[in-house]
């Protein structure tokens, strides 16, 4: 059974920073891209970065681009993503995913998901 767990949300003021962490159990990390989205209120649940499965290519969002890094260590079964400069339209709740074998932008690529972390910038 595939099962992945957010941690690190948290409420914070504009201009902070979090790191986010997503363990992933039942499933070989380094096999899968792995990707976090996010979703606000009334919203759409968007892309927000990924990572490829070595980790040596990265993709963002043009709205975190330069704030947000996406990083993953295999040896623990892990992804981050740690977040600077955070601003109030950052607030939403974050999950991470697991599923294609490159990095992609649709939610459907993705067949594993975690339970979301909430993350408020408060202004």
């Amino acid at each position: 059974q595939v099962q992945l767990v957010e941690s690190g949300g948290g409420l914070v003021q504009a201009g902070g920073s979090l790191r986010l962490s997503c363990v992933v159990s039942g499933r070989t990390v380094s096999a899968y891209a792995m990707g976090w989205f996010r979703q606000a209120p009334g919203k759409e649940r968007e892309f927000v970065a990924g990572i490829s499965r070595s980790g040596v290519s990265t993709y963002y969002a043009d709205s975190v681009k330069g704030r947000f890094t996406i990083s993953r260590d295999n040896a623990k079964n892990t992804v981050y993503l740690q977040m600077n400069s955070l601003k109030p339209e950052d607030t939403a709740i974050y999950y991470c995913a697991t599923g294609p074998n490159i990095p992609k932008l649709a939610t459907y690529e993705y067949d594993y998901w975690g339970q979301g972390t909430q993350v408020t910038v408060s202004s």
